[in-house]
């Protein structure tokens, strides 16, 4: 970071390093000297209080505060923040309430104005609140710090034409107003020296509330409140945690369910919440400009990233719903349920029993309603479904990328790196870290972690994250054991119990225990859910990253990685183990030597894969919108149940806020993170279930409107910060766009019944005018039943049974091959494979080629980009040019001005000439 200059009565800020434990901290706010004092003297002074400057608080008439005043009681001075903190006497509140004082003190000293609220003006008695205003003078240093951008001529260049399909398109556009709240600028980084390059109208509105909470939150970041146990204590994060202060805030503009009294306020939170958070408007679009300008480029670029998705959610939805509808009204034409059904077919085919000892033979024709709606899934249009979805998701992501450079140039991010931002050092790092080593790029001492350290951190977490997955892993194991022990029971039951028999053909044995296996699995996976996440932050913080980015990096892998291993750990189950190692009567396959593995349905695992996806997927969501929003409002319901009771101006703005839930610095993590998760189901699984796409789109209908009603009426305002992409999610999207094409081809050649359909259509029918006629009859082997061991005989043969049939293609009794393969089988398994590398590689051959099509960039916005940095190089080219002028005008005798105007000029030449 660069030392920023001085000039004659200028106010600058230093960086500068802590003699006590060498942590960066903010120092004090110093007048410049006069001409006369030595130039050379030192630069830091403590200087008077900034309170001292300002009329006190007898001094100013207190009006009337309204519900929605936002400003100091002098009714001029915007809060830009505010802390709060109770009276609590104990044997710790001495020491807190010395951390307070050096805190307020420091902050003072660093140029921010307070303004203390006592407890008696607080509705609950019990809570002071400290109001911060920045003033402009801080506003102005710390806008050149973190390079934030203002605007120095309004953007000229040619709006883009206007699509003339946008006719159409009027019932979902908002007003102009709320779309576009501010004019578009051509902007510049902010310089102090240079001010009157800025259209800086009204220095109280020039730096909107959002910069401005942005500006006094990097402050309290950073500002010292003292030293405990040798070290140099900072930050509001640290006082928050260990009490001192319970909550540090920006406030919202007004109420969000009407306009403030108040003529300068912008009324923004209300615009939001009628325009945008209600339900009622769930088919406008999102007014993204304004959620950028309330809330940050960061909370903007997550909703534009969710309203995009959303709508790719719609192509995909409708395709299928078309998948799924041709399954339907094929449903009745379908040959296997079909035969299954008759009874001279399905009803003379008797199988073997579905456990050892305690069950009995069955009829095939039982399974008739489930091996019918196996086939709404289980069809033709399944294949055509996972190969669309292989290029749909290819296209979500190129788009995205496309639609996301627009907001870059829209949203001022083009020259924004993620990593600039993130040279600051994270304040828990700088307190940990008591080494210091040169960083090779600044040539400046900075803390670093040792090499050991880092070592041992590592291993724990990664021992942790290792466990915590074998945990789930375990969890799994325990729901098969499951689903195992009370298959033979379920069996049992429904064949022996009367009451049950006239919804045995739809409830059968294998569906009963995959539904109750769902439930039970959606319940753990729930609770190590909890769990994980406390889990997760503690070994990240254990990690010390050493800036913010690399904090969300880390900590969104551990959460990804445990995720994707609970969410989709039974599913991958379902889909390519259970049914496969199962062995065959007499020598069935048993785990721990006990509990015999589970077969698929006759129809097929596929309808179970059916049933696991839609349970888990639908519980998430629901789940996740009751915490998301009804938790909230039960919280701020409890805590504002006395409020209402008071007179209005005894409630005042910065105690509604408080009152609110805290949306914290990983509320936007986890949303990112239940919409990666889904994006899983709907990828990765989605041959099994072509409706998924389709429930998420309605979910997530729902979840924009319940995350902006939320964001807008149920939590406080969050801190506005700056991102220019959805980060690390990006990748992660990416990776399971290529692993969802391999695990649909391998659901689509050994989940369902479609390869040994191909296979016996063209190689094995027996009547040319009906080739799938007798499938039914080919895919089940026979069996003697004298030859079961003994223990594992069925205990009842009333109908004295020679035979039974199981799923498989196996050699009969009497073949000299008895129960070993037939060559069909083995047909099966090569065009099952021959089908996963050809089915592969034409969607990856697709996918590459569509990515390599369009271009990450539009060619517009590239064109637009470049005019802008030419147009603002010739401004900023222009200004410097005519400040030399003047300057030359004063020292007409200066020859080396003439040559610096003249080099100048030479620039400006070069640059229009580029």
């Amino acid at each position: 970071m660069n030392r920023l200059g001085r000039k004659d009565n200028e106010t600058l800020i230093e960086m500068s390093l802590a003699t006590d434990d060498n942590i960066a901290v903010l120092t004090k706010f110093k007048p410049s000297r006069s001409a006369g004092e030595d130039s050379n003297g030192p630069l830091c002074e403590t200087i008077s209080n900034t309170e001292s400057e300002l009329p006190s608080n007898s001094e100013i008439n207190k009006r009337h505060q309204s519900k929605d005043s936002v400003f100091f009681r002098d009714g001029v001075r915007r809060i830009d923040f505010v802390l709060s903190y109770l009276d609590d006497p104990n044997k710790e509140e001495e020491k807190k309430a010395e951390r307070r004082r050096e805190f307020e003190k420091n902050l003072q000293k660093a140029g921010l104005e307070l303004e203390t609220e006592d407890k008696k003006e607080s509705e609950d008695g019990k809570t002071y609140f400290v109001k911060i205003h920045a003033p402009w003078e801080v506003l102005i240093t710390y806008a050149e710090v973190l390079n934030i951008k203002a605007p120095i001529k309004e953007n000229d260049i040619p709006p883009t034409v206007e699509n003339p399909l946008d006719c159409m398109l009027g019932p979902f556009r908002l007003p102009e107003k709320v779309m576009h709240p501010e004019p578009d600028y051509f902007t510049a980084p902010f310089s102090k020296s240079r001010q009157e390059l800025y259209l800086i109208d009204n220095e109280n509105t020039f730096f909107s509330p959002s910069r401005r909470n942005r500006i006094v939150y990097y402050i309290l970041t950073r500002c010292p409140y003292g030293t405990e146990e040798g070290k140099k204590k900072f930050g509001i994060k640290r006082l928050l945690s260990n009490g001192t202060y319970t909550a540090a805030y920006p406030l919202h503009d007004c109420q969000y369910w009407k306009k403030a009294n108040d003529p300068n306020c912008d009324n923004e939170r209300y615009t939001l919440y009628m325009e945008w958070a209600r339900f009622l408007r769930f088919y406008k679009e999102q007014p993204l400009d304004l959620i950028r300008k309330y809330y940050g480029e960061k909370i903007g670029i997550y909703f534009a990233w969710l309203g995009f998705y959303t709508e790719m959610l719609f192509f995909a939805a409708v395709v299928g719903l078309i998948c799924f509808l041709y399954g339907l009204f094929t449903m009745d034409e379908n040959m296997s349920s079909t035969e299954i059904c008759a009874p001279a077919i399905g009803g003379e085919i008797i199988m073997c029993p579905l456990c050892d000892e305690k069950c009995e033979y069955w009829k095939l024709n039982t399974t008739c309603e489930s091996s019918k709606y196996s086939h709404l899934f289980d069809n033709v249009a399944t294949l055509f479904f996972a190969i669309f979805m292989g290029i749909w998701v290819t296209l979500f992501l190129e788009f995205w990328k496309r639609r996301q450079a627009r907001l870059k140039y829209e949203w001022d991010l083009v020259d924004f790196e993620e990593e600039q931002q993130q040279l600051q050092l994270r304040p828990e790092y700088e307190a940990k870290c008591t080494r210091k080593k040169k960083n090779p790029v600044t040539q400046e001492m900075e803390p670093y972690l040792p090499l050991t350290s880092q070592a041992v951190r590592f291993c724990i977490s990664g021992t942790t994250v290792l466990f915590w997955i074998s945990l789930i892993i375990a969890s799994m194991i325990a729901v098969i054991v499951y689903r195992l022990a009370v298959y033979a029971a379920f069996a049992s039951i429904m064949e022996n119990t009367q009451t049950l028999q006239p919804i045995s053909g739809l409830l059968t044995p294998q569906l009963a225990t995959s539904v109750t296996a769902s439930c039970l699995n959606f319940v753990i996976i729930m609770i190590l859910n909890f769990l994980y996440e406390k889990i997760a932050v503690w070994i990240t913080d254990m990690e010390i990253p050493r800036t913010h980015l690399e904090y969300e990096n880390r900590l969104t892998m551990k959460m990804f990685l445990f995720q994707f291993v609970n969410y989709y750990s039974s599913c991958f189950y379902v889909a390519f183990f259970k049914g496969k190692f199962v062995g065959y009567p007499g020598t069935y396959t048993y785990m721990f030597s006990r509990w015999r593995n589970e077969e698929c349905d006759p129809a097929g695992c596929l309808i179970e894969l059916t049933t696991q996806l839609t349970i888990v997927m639908a519980g998430k969501q629901i789940w996740g919108n009751i915490q998301e929003a009804i938790v909230p409002w039960i919280w701020n319901w409890w805590g504002r149940r006395k409020a209402r009771c008071n007179p209005e101006n005894l409630y005042s703005r910065w105690e509604q806020d408080h009152d609110l839930q805290s949306f914290g610095a990983l509320g936007l993590f986890y949303e990112y993170l239940e919409m990666v998760i889904q994006f899983g189901f709907i990828t990765l699984f989605v041959a099994s279930f072509p409706l998924a796409p389709l429930l998420a789109l309605m979910n997530n209908i729902l979840e924009i409107r319940v995350d902006s009603w939320k964001l807008t009426t149920q939590f406080r305002r969050p801190v506005a910060a700056k991102a220019h992409s959805i980060g690390v999610w990006q990748e992660i999207l990416n990776g399971m766009a290529i692993l969802s094409v391999v695990t649909n081809a391998f659901i689509v050649a050994f989940t369902s019944d479609m390869i040994p359909r191909l296979v016996y259509y063209y190689a094995y029918f027996t009547n040319e005018d009906s080739p799938m006629s007798g499938y039914i009859n080919n895919s089940l082997s026979v069996f003697q039943v004298s030859d079961f061991l003994e223990g594992k005989r069925p205990e009842n043969n009333p109908e004295n049974f020679l035979t039974c049939r199981y799923r498989d293609y196996r050699y009969p009794p009497g073949h000299e091959k008895k129960y070993l393969h037939t060559m069909q089988f083995w047909h099966i398994l090569a065009a099952k494979m021959a089908f996963i590398i050809i089915m592969e590689h034409i969607v990856f051959i697709v996918k590459f080629f569509v990515a390599w099509m369009i271009p990450d960039v539009p060619a517009e916005v590239k064109a637009r980009i470049k005019r802008e940095k030419f147009l603002t190089q010739k401004i900023l080219h222009e200004y410097e040019l005519n400040k030399l002028k003047q300057k030359l005008c004063e020292c007409k005798t200066s020859e080396n001005m003439e040559k610096e105007v003249i080099a100048t000029e030479g620039k400006v030449e070069l640059s229009q000439a580029m």
